[in-house]
């Protein structure tokens, strides 16, 4: 029996993928500068590359936000 947790999308990401992929918006609003209420909103307006793609958590590529954010 293992010791560790079992590998889950966001363990995942976070193992192999920690700099591109922001699971929550704790972390897109911390990439962003921004408060938690502030990356919701620009979800809720269709602002900005944010989804829901599990309809529980936000999610958005680091890269995709970046290049948004200079285009604003």
């Amino acid at each position: 029996m293992s010791k560790h947790p079992p590998i889950t999308a966001e363990r995942f990401d976070q193992t192999f993928m920690a700099t591109e992929k922001l699971w929550g918006l704790e972390a897109i609003a911390a990439a962003c500068g921004v408060s938690v209420q502030t990356v919701r909103r620009w979800h809720r307006q269709g602002l900005a590359p944010i989804t829901k793609p599990d309809g529980k958590r936000f999610f958005a590529f680091r890269s995709e936000i970046i290049n948004w954010l200079k285009g604003n």
